[in-house]
């Protein structure tokens, strides 16, 4: 036998030695809370969906509620803007063009055409028993407008503003052919045809006198309305010039000479000293004559 008397600890225990034991030892589980019967837990579970089931409802019917509120239909705005613009175009707008136009037309009545704009459709409107239709402040029934609806009894009082388009057809002067900036305007550059009055802010030429003879203030194209903002002042004298000056007052009117202290152009006020040596201010009418009302 071999006298090796070593262990083989690679395959054999060590000879002499009780084996080695490992030992479990398993601990109670510990539960933080105490056990609750699988019918109570179902039961306290349901009791929670509920609850938070009716919070869910509470916090949404009223916003539910609102949304329906504000979901108001604006067809019958639509048709009180109308209905009143009916009305109103026929009272005020007489008066209108013959403020923008300086003139009227006896027996003519103006051809007009008013088309409603939409509202923001963003905007939700509670709805309203009474609303109150207006014209905002500064704004007149001519061009490019706004109407406004104000809610008088409602649970929320509200104002908007309608845009409307009025326009108003007439006769006035038209280009017949192009101009140049500074070109005087002869007979064959104008004409008479139907326009829309309301266009623009600057009056409409009404009449081919008023136009004949005078320059354009920028480049006109043919078929153009032709405006009083189109045509440069006309300077009916110069500084230095004898003026026929009118003076006109409430159920008089008496004439007098004197000179031009300033250029006469027309629409701005002119200096003129009379023969009496006192210093007025003038409004150029015409060729040599001025105009001064008490």
């Amino acid at each position: 036998m071999s006298r090796n008397k070593r262990t083989f600890p690679a395959h054999f225990p060590a000879w002499g030695r009780g084996q080695r034991r490992t030992v479990v030892c398993t601990m109670p589980t510990v539960h933080l809370f105490t056990p609750i019967h699988p019918r109570l837990r179902h039961r306290g579970l349901r009791r929670v969906l509920w609850a938070m089931c009716l919070g869910w409802l509470a916090c949404w019917i009223p916003t539910l509620a609102r949304a329906d509120q504000s979901a108001a239909d604006p067809a019958p705005l639509s048709g009180l803007v109308s209905q009143w613009l009916q009305g109103q175009t026929q009272v005020q707008l007489p008066q209108q063009v013959q403020t923008h136009t300086g003139q009227t037309q006896p027996g003519v009545a103006p051809r007009v055409e008013v088309a409603l704009g939409e509202l923001d459709p963003r905007l939700k409107l509670a709805p309203c028993q009474k609303v109150a239709t207006y014209m905002p402040q500064g704004m007149k029934l001519w061009g490019r407008t706004r109407v406004g609806l104000r809610c008088e009894q409602g649970a929320v009082r509200w104002n908007v503003f309608w845009p409307v388009t009025v326009k108003v057809w007439g006769t006035a002067v038209v280009l017949n052919n192009a101009v140049a900036p500074g070109q005087e305007i002869g007979p064959q550059d104008l004409k008479l045809a139907e326009v829309d009055l309301a266009e623009s802010s600057s009056p409409a030429v009404m009449n081919l006198s008023e136009a004949i003879g005078r320059s354009a203030q920028r480049r006109l194209e043919a078929g153009e309305s032709l405006r009083q903002s189109d045509l440069r002042a006309r300077r009916w004298f110069s500084a230095g010039d004898p003026v026929r000056l009118h003076v006109k007052g409430p159920g008089f009117m008496a004439a007098s000479e004197g000179t031009a202290l300033a250029h006469g152009d027309e629409g701005r006020c002119a200096r003129v000293r009379t023969s009496q040596g006192r210093v007025v201010c003038a409004q150029p009418t015409g060729e040599g004559l001025a105009e001064l009302t008490l």
